[in-house]
């Protein structure tokens, strides 16, 4: 679990291939999150503020390692005020097939969004 780290999607796969494992992985899938400029209610975003309790996320990963086929979980994060296009969330999930590591990785992000990350949608002034 890396806090500010460079999301280097490609840097996180190989250290997945590296993993003492990795003859049982059969699939690794990424998601990477970034600020998009409207809200979920379509609204203007400028940015948002966010922040991770690295306690709970910590759980969450355990979590997930426990679910079935899964060899091993990476999440980098980026916290304060991020600009729209700025990376907020990497998580890349290791394991034997398809079924579940998407799986577990669907589980993975919700679980931190609703979990363990709180943010501060920051919206486009209406008058402007």
């Amino acid at each position: 679990m890396g806090k500010g780290s460079d999301m280097d999607i490609q840097e996180m796969v190989n250290k997945l291939k590296g993993h003492p494992d990795s003859d049982k992985i059969g699939m690794i899938a990424t998601h990477l999150g970034v600020v998009r400029g409207t809200s979920r209610g379509g609204e203007g975003v400028t940015g948002l503020e966010v922040a991770y309790d690295y306690d709970i996320m910590a759980n969450i990963i355990n979590d997930i390692k426990c679910m079935p086929g899964i060899i091993e979980v990476i999440v980098n994060t980026t916290e304060g005020e991020l600009q729209v296009g700025d990376e907020i969330l990497a998580v890349a999930v290791a394991g034997d097939i398809r079924e579940n590591v998407f799986s577990a990785l669907i589980k993975a992000v919700d679980r931190i969004k609703t979990e363990a990350a709180k943010k501060k949608e920051f919206f486009q002034d209406s008058n402007s």
